[in-house]
């Protein structure tokens, strides 16, 4: 017996040191690789507004993209649902291809005038990117599934330059109500460094005036929870409808790169003859004007429509973006209801539509205080978990898992996925029919 006693400390020290060396990398990684996204974004955004006619060529640019990726793409067309369930279940290390493919599919969509998001193309790049240094450093197994993570932190972090939110972003969306906390070293690197790299580019995010911000007292804490289940319904009617319509899409339509042209077709009539031109793209000022004034009532409705649309028929992007403008315009039309300042319901709005499509309440929470200031916290949870209660056992992610079961009468076996809890509970119906 060693007549030294061994602590544990001293075995904690490599494993500080490898994983600080290997979250810098995919930071380094996953950070350029957005700040360049970022860059590139703001261009063909510019080009878009500047020439308005673009919109014509919508269906042209959606069937470029489709076949695309119909023909290099099948591999990974999944995008964010591949990520989720290669960290889930590692099987093969993700094709490089992923970066360029969605970045390009991302601008195209974007310069014609698609109305998606974009913290699906940064996480998928910055998850992609993390996988090769996988391959090459012969990791194992399960510290693939921890650079995964790591990947997806960094992304979601430099390209919305909330890294706090980044990190928990990472070791949340995998599962509902369950987190790996041996990845909350590496994501936090990564997130933290990612974000870091991102400015050192270069990168400027938008910031957002939240002005007054209420007391937290009874009636704040049930006009915000009042808000929040408003804001879960509508989180649940946006991830349902844009699951539906892509099924729908693929039944009806069976060659891939006709989707996305047929779609493009429904999108640029649709805006012309509405002029509904603030209803594509990011909407970047249309989330900012609903901080300082009132905005019409329709505003929330208008973007989830078009962008249930643009993703249900294939364009690619993200969700997360066209979430924060529907959260906010609709927060900014709640507030004269609930008596609260429009622009602080909107900042709320902002993160809880999110927070119950993607099932990330504790992202969310730390989202809001890390662009809002930490005053709106306690009335910010209140809404997200509203949210991300009523919002049920759906989500934009059909990869994400079950961890726990958000409500114990209607549990749910563990790491069922998001996207055949409808069909598991039609079978549990149908059995006890025929008891």
């Amino acid at each position: 017996m060693s007549r030294f006693k061994r602590f544990e400390q001293f075995d904690l020290l490599p494993y500080i040191g490898k994983w600080l060396l290997l979250a810098c990398l995919v930071a380094l990684l996953a950070g350029s690789a957005s700040a360049f996204f970022l860059f590139a974004l703001d261009y063909v955004t510019g080009v878009r507004e500047s020439h308005r006619w673009l919109i014509a060529l919508l269906p042209v640019a959606g069937f470029m993209v489709g076949w695309v990726y119909y023909r290099l793409g099948k591999t990974v067309e999944a995008g964010n649902n591949l990520l989720i369930d290669e960290i889930h279940d590692p099987k093969k290390v993700i094709p490089l291809r992923m970066v360029p493919l969605v970045l390009g599919g991302t601008l195209v969509s974007h310069l014609f005038g698609a109305s998606v998001g974009r913290e699906g193309t940064a996480v998928q790049m910055g998850g992609a990117l993390a996988d090769q240094l996988t391959h090459l450093l012969r990791l194992r197994r399960e510290d693939r599934r921890i650079m995964l993570m790591a990947g997806i932190s960094a992304g979601f972090a430099s390209v919305f330059g909330t890294p706090l939110a980044g990190a928990v972003f990472g070791l949340e969306v995998l599962a509902i109500g369950r987190m790996r906390y041996d990845a909350l070293f590496p994501c936090m690197v990564a997130a933290i460094v990612a974000d870091q790299v991102g400015l050192a580019w270069g990168v400027q995010h938008t910031h957002y005036a939240i002005g007054e911000i209420v007391p937290v007292g009874p009636w704040s804490m049930l006009a915000v929870l009042i808000a929040g289940v408003v804001f879960g319904l509508v989180g649940l009617l946006f991830a349902s409808a844009t699951h539906c319509l892509g099924a729908l899409v693929k039944r009806v339509i069976t060659y891939p790169p006709l989707r996305p042209f047929v779609g493009g077709i429904v999108i640029a009539l649709a805006v012309w003859a509405l002029g509904a031109y603030d209803y594509i793209g990011l909407g970047i000022p249309s989330i900012v004007a609903a901080f300082h004034a009132p905005m019409a009532p329709w505003d929330w409705f208008g973007k989830l429509v078009f962008t249930v649309a643009s993703l249900g028929a294939g364009f690619k992007g993200g969700e997360v973006t066209p979430l924060f403008y529907i959260g906010a315009t609709l927060g900014n039309a709640l507030a004269p209801l609930l008596h609260l300042p429009f622009a602080m319901l909107a900042g709320i709005g902002f993160v809880a539509v999110f927070a119950g499509a993607a099932n990330t309440p504790l992202a969310t929470i730390i989202m809001a205080m890390e662009l809002f200031g930490a005053d709106i916290g306690p009335l910010a949870a209140i809404a997200c978990i509203a949210s991300y209660l009523v919002s049920g056992h759906t989500g934009i992610y059909n990869a994400q898992r079950v961890g726990h079961s958000k409500q114990r009468s209607r549990g749910l076996p563990e790491d069922l996925r998001v996207g055949e809890v409808k069909q598991y509970r039609a079978q549990q119906d149908d059995e006890r029919k025929r008891r």
